[in-house]
């Protein structure tokens, strides 16, 4: 009986000091992630400018459309078409 009581307090001992040491690293990166958003500030993303020219044909435009209206149902809309 000794035994087990020895691995209860050995199991609760190291399940304590596992769940402390990660809240140690959760307030750590926390604090980190505010320090690195006040000194470097996330840039707004620069707007691209948009061709005046469609690259598009119509019967490609047609085909874009129709598929999209299968695969959503007719809830789905295109509103641009862009080359990535």
């Amino acid at each position: 009986m000794e035994n087990l009581d020895i691995a209860l307090m050995l199991m609760a001992v190291g399940m304590t000091s596992v769940f402390v040491i990660l809240l140690i690293v959760i307030y750590l990166s926390r604090g980190l992630i505010w320090v690195v958003n006040k000194v470097a500030p996330e840039e707004a993303p620069k707007k691209k400018v948009a061709p005046a020219a469609s690259s598009t044909d119509a019967g490609t435009l047609d085909a874009i459309k129709a598929a999209v209206d299968i695969l959503t149902a007719g809830k789905g809309q295109v509103v641009k078409i862009e080359k990535l």
